[in-house]
């Protein structure tokens, strides 16, 4: 999972008038970097997925994922959005965005990503860390360590 997430899968100003549009801005990450073959194809497995149940969780995260035929290799894009998107929890908007992008065909990977940062999403310093981090680069780093 070392090339799972890159700087240039990052948004430290993400913006959007909504999760989905939100979401459709990291998608954009993916395929730019050639992780997704077709953007609008894959925004419609995260939205089918979206619909069986938000993926918003407490403490500001929203975690859209799904698999899809059009993920060419697993992978997680971030944003960090200032105002905040309402991606469905009780406690209110998320400003930590991760989009998990998997495969069809690739088993169990994206839980695997979703269980590894749910687990590191609970600690209060873990999540200061990317609100604070200085750069894409620096917030990779971050990422990356989390998930090994």
């Amino acid at each position: 999972m070392s090339d799972l997430i890159t700087a240039d899968l990052i948004d430290l100003d993400l913006h959007g008038a909504d999760r989905h549009e939100a979401t459709a801005r990291l998608a954009g990450l993916l395929a730019a970097a050639g992780r997704v073959t077709d953007a609008d194809g894959f925004l419609a497995d995260v939205r089918a997925r979206e619909e069986q149940m938000p993926t918003g969780i407490e403490g500001g995260i929203g975690i859209p994922h799904a698999r899809s035929a059009h993920v060419t290799a697993p992978s997680l894009a971030f944003g960090r959005a200032p105002e905040g998107i309402d991606f469905g929890s009780e406690d209110g908007p998320a400003d930590l965005v991760f989009l998990i992008a998997a495969p069809e065909g690739g088993g169990s990977e994206h839980m695997t990503i979703l269980a590894k940062l749910a687990r590191k999403l609970i600690h209060q310093d873990f999540k200061a860390a990317l609100r604070d981090a200085p750069d894409a680069d620096a917030t990779a780093a971050l990422i990356q360590q989390s998930l090994t």
